[in-house]
């Protein structure tokens, strides 16, 4: 069975810094397309950036040039958030694929597999 374990999230104050990791356990194919993304409350959920087995990143505008995406070649993939606000509080998940699909690699694209969450606070 495939899992995708978040980790990394907690409270920080406006302007910090956080890591998440997702490591994935099971059987592993290589993943082509990994993305975070996060739910605040009452919200819908939101694709925050995205990356390919090639590492060609993109990004959600509220979060270009504060976040940057990345991966490992042991399928495990990270999302280094810096000046963090407040209307970055959210529960964020990972999510993978194997299949190389023709809409490419971008957080509007189908994913086949999802973490359970990691909690991300931004407060005083």
């Amino acid at each position: 069975e495939v899992q995708l374990v978040e980790s990394g999230g907690g409270l920080v104050q406006p302007g910090g810094s956080l890591r998440l990791s997702c490591a994935s356990s099971g059987y592993i194919p290589p993943w082509y397309c990994m993305a975070w993304f996060r739910q605040a409350p009452g919200k819908e959920r939101e694709g925050v950036a995205a990356i390919d087995a090639g590492g060609k990143a993109n990004y959600a505008d509220s979060v270009k040039d504060r976040f940057t995406i990345s991966r490992d070649n042991k399928n495990t993939l990270y999302l280094q958030m810096n000046s963090l606000k407040p209307d970055d509080t959210a529960v964020y998940y990972c999510a993978a694929d194997a299949r190389r699909r023709s809409t490419g690699c971008h957080t509007g694209r189908f994913f086949e597999y999802w973490g359970q969450g990691t909690q991300v606070t931004i407060s005083e």
